[in-house]
């Protein structure tokens, strides 16, 4: 039956709201039919569903659409018996209401669509309802057996669907978030949208500006407070002194404006990563009963909000990587039990943002990876050869997993055998400038981990000082701050520890880690942070804490976006670039993550963000990077160590480049050392001066910045005879 025109509407919108009952209606069920609830916890179960199934009736029902009200009451009478004597739902029940819901839905999103009046009498599908609904204790004797035949297609045929196309793989339904299309609000692109966020970042650099222009000024009252002409110079530092303030009150409306506007955008732009996560328990679940295997898949920081349409491209590979895991990680449940295992297998989907890096993990506790297994039909399949199998260490071998074609399955089943998975998910997530990772333990189980980057408004960030180099930190990864005391740390032969709350945490130096000097025990008084990263907790040591503040963390380019120790850069408010560290680089363990490199490089730059940039793009070519802010500290760093290259600043205050090469020049052990000048100048002039002094390339910034440095110093070296 058609609905009236007038209230099409409504219709749309209730589409939208069904679809969030229907969700919370499937999450009740599934935590029916698990065990160890109690009977008030039941009760209340059963109450709520009632309620809500009720309110889908009434809706339906005011807005002229009967067949969907005439469900609900179907849905209702096959509830009504067991709310009378709450106890756990038996598996057939929970399957004939799931499946009752898949048609509801299928059915409301139809007549949103406008196409109620092509439907089918829904009277042949609510007669199976019925027919197959068993009674309570008939239920409850069949329990897992599975005999009951009813299907999600038997629901599609009542609205008519299409045929779902021969190239998908069939399987347990995901119940498809209904398209936001039905606010009758203005339509806005998403590139107006990210415009507008630039403007909004811009602004937020406006209120950083006035913050140090407040600073400045302060100074300056200081300044002349000195001078000792205090009458003199009264009137003036009256008002600067109010300018003063009137500043610090317009920087904090400009930023109330700035967090106002963002949480708008926020609002507009993300949605709670619940959307995508909570319908993948009703996948796991009938994936589970298919395959005559039990699993309970948990969520951990499902509360997130994301940018939409990462979510969007975030669902499929999130839906590989589970049914993988069912499929082909869990055992059945009599081996899980011989194996001394519980018998219902547990997934866990943990999700975590730091700055703008979201991390991602799915794992079991399955049977892990058979490597040996993974090694033959990589070769049986042609993935590779046997030669290049036998180079692998395990690492690698499971790496196969995400090449094209493979697949352990020797026959094609709904879940599983096409070759098309993995490799897909790794696609999606590279297609997000993300990277994906896997861990296994044979009998323990397998983890994936996704790293991606998320650009969406500004992040907490904690600036500290190693040396003279500032580098951020995500706020969210520093859980505590203290200065070091002798009686809190405990000090090896090679490392320090700190006992903070029962343990003891290993001291990680910023400085040495990030190669900027030599490792040395914190001294007293010095700032130590508790940083933390996929539960692993560090005390970083720094120099100095400079303070917080609120920035985007924009991704670095390509050609440096794999360097392990950073995960973007910002900028601060004089223009200066500030790299963020990656909090899971710093607590990884630094006697198996500091591998000794081949080829060692020293950067010479009076420049902060220059050295920052350069050392990022050489990391990423393999090289040992050190640095100096001076002609004169690199000669000392030259003095006692050894470089395969030098890359240096033109233009330097006491001693330039020309200057420094030529006293490189004048030594026999640094006469034929490989030395690129970098300048601002772009010059032909600029750049003869420079090699006629003896530089052996030449590079304008302008040229480093679009990744030309570490191809030029390879091809410097290669032309010196060094190694390449």
């Amino acid at each position: 039956m058609p609905v009236d025109p007038l209230l099409q509407g409504l219709v749309a919108g209730f589409a939208v709201e069904a679809q969030e009952v229907v969700q919370k209606v499937t999450m009740d069920l599934l935590e029916l039919e698990r065990d160890g609830m109690e009977r008030d916890a039941l009760s209340k179960l059963y109450v709520r569903l009632g309620r809500h199934l009720h309110t889908l009736k009434g809706s339906a029902s005011s807005l002229g659409m009967q067949d969907l009200g005439d469900i609900a009451h179907k849905l209702e009478d096959a509830l009504a018996p067991l709310k009378a004597n709450p106890q756990k739902m038996p598996r057939p029940v929970v399957d004939i209401l799931l499946h009752g819901l898949d048609l509801f839905m299928l059915r409301a999103q139809a007549h949103a669509d406008g196409r109620g009046d092509a439907l089918p009498d829904p009277a042949a599908a609510l007669a199976q309802l019925v027919s197959e609904a068993p009674p309570p204790e008939e239920a409850a004797a069949l329990g897992a057996s599975g005999s009951l035949k009813m299907s999600v297609s038997a629901a599609q045929v009542a609205v008519e669907s299409p045929a779902p196309s021969a190239a998908a793989e069939p399987g347990p339904m995901v119940p498809d978030v209904v398209p936001e299309s039905a606010d009758t609000g203005w339509r806005v692109s998403a590139r107006q949208v990210t415009a507008l966020m630039r403007e909004v970042e811009r602004l937020r650099e406006v209120r950083l500006r006035f913050e140090e222009r407040g600073r400045e000024l302060d100074r300056v009252v200081t300044l002349l407070a000195k001078q000792g002409l205090l009458a003199e110079t009264a009137e003036a530092r009256s008002q600067l002194s109010g300018t003063s303030r009137s500043l610090r009150t317009d920087g904090e409306e400009t930023g109330d404006i700035v967090e106002a506007l963002e949480e708008g955008l926020k609002a507009i732009t993300t949605r709670p990563v619940r959307t995508i996560l909570d319908p993948l328990q009703r996948m796991v679940r009938d994936l589970s009963r298919q395959l005559g295997k039990e699993a309970r898949l948990s969520v951990v920081g499902s509360e997130l909000s994301l940018d939409r349409r990462l979510l969007e491209k975030l669902q499929g590979a999130l839906v590989h990587l589970l049914r993988n895991a069912v499929d082909h990680g869990l055992e059945l449940p009599v081996q899980r039990e011989r194996a001394g295992k519980h018998h219902e297998g547990a997934l866990t989907l943990r999700i975590e943002q730091q700055g703008n890096l979201l991390f991602l993990e799915c794992a079991d506790d399955g049977a892990g990876i058979d490597v040996e297994r993974v090694k033959k039909v990589a070769e049986s399949r042609g993935v590779v050869t046997s030669e290049e199998t036998a180079r692998l260490n395990e690492n690698q071998v499971r790496d196969l997993i995400f090449r094209p074609g493979f697949s352990t399955r020797t026959d094609v089943t709904d879940t599983s055998g096409r070759g098309v998975g993995l490799d897909a998910v790794r696609a999606s997530v590279e297609g997000l400038q993300g990277r994906i990772e896997v861990a296994s333990t044979p009998g323990q189980g397998t983890r994936f981990m996704l790293t991606l980057p998320v650009d969406l408004g500004s992040s907490p960030v904690l600036v500290v000082r190693a040396t003279e180099t500032l580098v951020g930190l995500p706020m969210l990864a520093v859980e505590a701050t203290q200065l070091a005391r002798a009686d809190s740390l405990r000090l090896g032969k090679r490392r320090a520890h700190l006992e903070y709350q029962g343990q003891l945490l290993p001291v990680v130096d910023l400085g040495a880690r990030l190669g900027l000097r030599a490792l040395a025990p914190p001294a007293e008084g010095q700032p130590l942070l508790i940083v933390q990263s996929g539960g692993k907790r560090v005390a970083l040591a720094v120099d100095a804490v400079v303070g917080d503040r609120d920035l985007v963390i924009r991704p670095l380019p390509s050609e440096v976006r794999d360097v392990p120790a950073w995960q973007g850069a910002a900028t601060l408010s004089r223009g200066e670039l500030l790299l963020i560290c990656r909090p899971d680089w710093l607590v990884t363990d630094t006697s198996q993550a500091q591998v000794v490199a081949q080829r060692r490089a020293l950067v010479v730059d009076d420049s902060l963000t220059a050295r920052a940039l350069h050392r990022a793009m050489l990391e990423a070519g393999g090289f040992s990077v050190h640095l100096a802010a001076s002609g004169a500290r690199a000669l000392d760093r030259l003095a006692t160590d050894t470089y395969d290259v030098v890359i240096c600043d033109l233009d330097m205050e006491e001693m330039d480049g020309v200057q420094l090469i030529a006293k490189l020049r004048e030594r026999k052990e640094t006469a034929s050392l490989p030395v690129i000048l970098v300048s601002a100048h772009d010059s032909a002039a600029a750049r003869e001066r420079g090699l006629a002094a003896g530089a052996d390339g030449y590079l304008s910034k302008r040229e480093c910045a679009a990744g030309r440095l570490l191809a030029e110093v390879l091809d410097v070296m290669s032309r010196r005879g060094n190694r390449a």
